[in-house]
Formats: C-alpha cells, structure tokens, sequence
C-alpha cells in the first residue's frame, strides 16, 4: 500500500507543534531542515496514522494513493 502525506501550513497555528511528528512517526518520514519539519521520505509510510492523531487539527493527512 502506498500512502500520500502532506503537511497542510495553512493549518498550522503553532510551527513548534510540527516537532511533534519527528518523534511520533515509527518510520521517519518526516525531518526538520532549515528549521521547518518537512515530509522527506513519504515512502517509508506505513499508514499508521500516528501524526493525524497526534496534530488533530487537519495540519497533518494521510491518504492511501
């Protein structure tokens, strides 16, 4: 299964909020480069879904492609 994850900013309030999803994810999609949390590696996805439950606001998706 190959999921699809997307940082939505407009949805984020607070940027120090993100650093969340570079501890919550098992498999490290995300990283901090320049001082901003990006998806780096969206293949190593398992659709685990941690980083929707942990940013609940809709800062974070997870979709199956």
């Amino acid at each position: 299964m190959v999921y699809k994850v997307r940082i939505h900013k407009n949805n984020v309030k607070n940027k120090e909020d993100l650093d969340q999803l570079l501890d919550v994810c098992p498999v490290g999609v995300f990283i901090k480069e320049k001082g901003e949390v990006i998806v780096k590696y969206p293949e190593k996805c398992i659709g685990c879904r941690s980083c929707e439950a942990t940013l609940s606001n809709g800062e974070v998706t997870v979709e199956e492609e």
